[in-house]
């Protein structure tokens, strides 16, 4: 049998992993891409094999990773703290209660 307190540890132990893999997300996140940009500015060119490509073209497709990417963090932001955006739960109460409210229209006319 779960107590109360036992409900509460596992929420927070669940909350934590989440908050985990979220920093690492942006950890990665910042790490590939700063790494990404390094190698279309130049920087790391000199420590490129020789058979990789080093003109600066090669590269246009960091842009667009990067800003799907984020689009991705983003997302991931807003499931992990979807709770601290009342908004969004008032607006499901609205509209709960608007469809209840037509329902017992209908189902008394």
């Amino acid at each position: 049998m779960m107590t109360d307190k036992n409900i509460a540890r596992e929420t927070a132990k669940k909350r934590v992993k989440e908050l985990k893999g979220y920093y690492s997300h942006i950890t990665i996140f910042v790490i590939v891409n700063g790494i990404l940009y390094l190698l279309k500015t130049g920087v790391l060119t000199s420590l490129l094999p020789e058979a990789f490509p080093k003109e600066s073209y090669y590269y246009d497709w960091i842009n667009a990773n990067v800003i799907i990417w984020a689009l991705i963090l983003v997302v991931h932001t807003l499931i992990l703290f979807r709770d601290k955006f009342t908004f969004v739960k008032k607006w499901e109460q609205r509209q709960i209660q608007k469809y209840m409210d037509e329902d017992n229209g209908e189902t008394y006319k």
